[in-house]
């Protein structure tokens, strides 16, 4: 059931931030009504469903003219504003309904010569049907109880003993001009309705007032779901942990494999495995529902039109059978493709044929895409389409857009334009683990990842200051508390990082301490607790790491933080050179033994940088020991200029980027001729 979210004190806030100006103040309900129901994602998800308003303005010349405020295309309801909800002037738009028919492309110029403000979004591709619908406010949601009911055999017989005649119904036709006019016309054959069905779509309801039209999207969702009887949310992004997520690391490396290119990056996974999910691969006629297609025409886009269906009997047989399947799926897409192009009014071209998501049996639903945000979106459409199925097929069945009604919107140009054409950052599509994760280095490096485009698993010690360093990198991040030392850590960490986001790209083992002392009076149990930290914990996540790249099947990267300890010794400091020394060698021979994989190990060696390692304390410890002051301790170099940890992260991504550098020491120091690795 769907909660009604208005709030006479919110609906009064956002008044009081608009001013006396009446339009703004229609303007300022719209964006609050939008935002509450964008905020539910059993009414839209991820760009789904549009909402309008019709005001007043002054033209220059201080003459009124009628403007519809259209949600913008690249805006979500959830987080709109005002600027997201361009202005359009309304009379040419309704002139445009004597038409007996007119072009997307010429629509979109129509919409665009009439914007308020040229620098603002494309109004929405159903733009045309607020216009034409005579109501102030007007909502159009994808909610999960009418998509299932519009996606019956007998839709319109079933709407109507729902609701009698108070909503009109729509045939299926594409959006754009076609459909506004069909709408408009079913509307005014009976102005009495308070909303409409589109067949294989969604729903509309309008009002006089925001709160009555946001209210009607309320009450006649609500009345659909008590007739299916679904009497709670659609469960959304649960993950439990699993016992085998063997199958997706080596998905992840097939699905990119069958590119043919070494360097392309794998896709992005978001597991979904909620006692729903797993319930649901129990039904005899998961095949046949697998291949019905998608229950909205706008989910194609991010799903493509069926997933990518692995039976345990078949993800079990190891990596041929599952490449097979992909193999078998991508055949498929493009035998689908080539039966549709000829068909389209102009030259189509082949969209990637690899899966957008996939029904693992035993596993879960697992959306795709290039970076965390677009396997999210894959995996939240896929959980509302399984619901959507099943419950659809079990009050008479799940019958969405036929083939070439699915080509013609997933291959539509207006709808393509929403997913954006850009060159992806450097690092999309690749998972970097950051040991030490929340200390400076570990999060420097891990947000100089992230700004291009990586997506980070912090492991860090403790919790709190995981969820700290989290909080200030913003989403698509996660992270894995423990000590880094423990037996098992670094298999758990790695497999943290598979349930996260399907596998690992690049492994920063840069997690260490500082021991100090003189050899002769360091205790064995402070020697080996240095060489636990500083050697051991990197010989076993590098070992993970490298497990599970292999597992993958593609190029992979370990870079170490070692240390110019490793080759200068500091005074009082051999517990902590010993160990560093003995990583610089592990890189070396990791080098060595995984070039034929493609694994490339390199390492950055730092000096005197603000961390974990180098407290207030402990610089002045140091000073000391070097009979100089604490400024001069740190710009202790050839520059003459402090490091600071933002320059190690630097090097850690310039390791990273340097595709045929393997077995190399990256010296971030300022410059120090004893450190220097010849």
């Amino acid at each position: 059931m769907i909660e009604n979210r208005w709030s006479d004190d919110a609906a009064q806030e956002w008044l009081s931030g608009a001013g006396d100006d009446e339009a703004d103040r229609e303007l300022a309900l719209r964006v609050y009504t939008s935002r509450i129901i964008g905020q539910n994602p059993d009414l839209v998800m991820h760009g789904g469903g549009n909402t309008s308003v019709k005001v007043r303005r002054p033209d220059l010349f201080g003459q009124m003219e009628d403007v519809l405020h259209v949600k913008g295309s690249g805006w979500d309801l959830d987080t709109i504003e005002a600027p997201g909800l361009p202005g359009v002037r309304l009379q040419p738009l309704l002139k445009l309904r004597a038409l007996d028919s007119l072009s997307d492309e010429d629509m979109v110029n129509v919409q665009r010569c009439n914007l308020l403000d040229s620098t603002s979004p494309n109004p929405s591709v159903e733009t045309l049907l607020h216009a034409y619908l005579p109501h102030k406010y007007v909502d159009h949601t994808h909610a999960t109880p009418f998509l299932v009911l519009a996606n019956l055999p007998n839709a319109e017989e079933v709407a109507r003993e729902i609701f009698g005649d108070r909503i009109g119904i729509v045939p299926y036709i594409m959006p754009g001009f076609g459909l506004a006019k069909a709408a408009a016309d079913v509307y005014e054959s009976d102005p009495s309705v308070e909303g409409l069905l589109l067949l294989k779509h969604g729903h509309f309801a309008f009002g006089p007032t925001a709160r009555e039209s946001y209210e009607k999207i309320v009450e006649h969702t609500n009345e659909v779901a008590r007739h299916f009887s679904m009497k709670h949310p659609t469960p959304l992004r649960v993950r439990n942990d699993a016992d085998d997520l063997s199958v997706l690391p080596v998905l992840r490396g097939v699905i990119a494999e069958q590119r043919g290119d070494l360097d392309a990056a794998m896709p992005i996974f978001d597991l979904r495995n909620g006692d729903n999910v797993l319930a649901f691969f129990n039904r005899p006629d998961v095949e046949a529902l697998a291949k019905r297609g998608m229950a909205s025409p706008d989910h194609v886009l991010r799903t493509k039109g069926w997933p990518l269906v692995l039976p345990k009997a078949v993800w079990s047989l190891g990596r041929e059978a599952i490449a097979e399947a992909v193999r078998a799926f991508e055949r498929e897409y493009r035998a689908y493709f080539d039966r549709q192009a000829p068909n389209a009014s102009v030259p189509k071209t082949l969209l990637t044929p690899d899966p957008k998501h996939a029904w693992i049996e035993g596993v879960g639903i697992v959306g795709m895409g290039g970076n965390a945000g677009a396997a999210r979106i894959a995996a939240d459409l896929a959980e509302q389409n399984l619901r959507v199925r099943a419950v659809g097929e079990d009050a008479g069945g799940f019958h969405p857009l036929d083939e070439a009604d699915q080509f013609d919107c997933e291959y539509w140009s207006l709808e393509q334009a929403k997913l954006g054409k850009g060159k992806p950052p450097p690092f999309a599509g690749r998972v970097v683990m950051v040991t030490g994760g929340a200390g400076a280095i570990g999060l420097a490096t891990a947000r100089a990842f992230a700004a291009l485009g990586a997506q980070c698993v912090l492991v860090d010690l403790h919790q709190d200051a995981l969820d700290t360093a989290l909080a200030s990198m913003g989403s698509g991040h996660a992270g894995f508390a423990g000590d880094v030392t423990a037996e098992g850590m670094a298999e758990d960490a790695v497999n943290a990082a598979v349930q996260a986001f399907g596998g690992l790209d690049i492994l920063v083992s840069n997690a260490g301490t500082a021991t100090a002392g003189a050899m002769l009076e360091v205790s064995d149990e402070a020697l080996r607790s240095a060489f636990e930290l500083n050697f051991f914990a990197h010989q076993k996540f590098a070992r993970a790491a490298a497990t599970l790249f292999k597992t993958q099947g593609r190029p992979g990267q370990i870079l170490f933080n070692i240390s110019k300890q490793a080759v200068n010794p500091g005074k009082n400091f051999g517990a902590y050179g010993l160990p560093k020394a003995t990583t610089l060698f592990l890189m070396r021979q990791l080098a060595l033994e995984l070039g034929g994989d493609g694994i490339r190990v390199n390492g950055v060696n730092a000096d005197r940088i603000r961390s974990g390692l180098l407290t207030d304390d402990f610089i002045t410890e140091r000073a000391r020991a070097r009979g100089v002051d604490e400024g001069d301790y740190m710009a202790g170099n050839l520059l003459r200029r402090e490091v600071e940890a933002d320059h190690v992260a630097n090097a850690f991504v310039g390791l990273a980027r340097s595709e045929r550098t393997t077995a190399h020491v990256f010296t971030v120091d300022g410059g120090n001729i004893e450190a220097a690795l010849r």
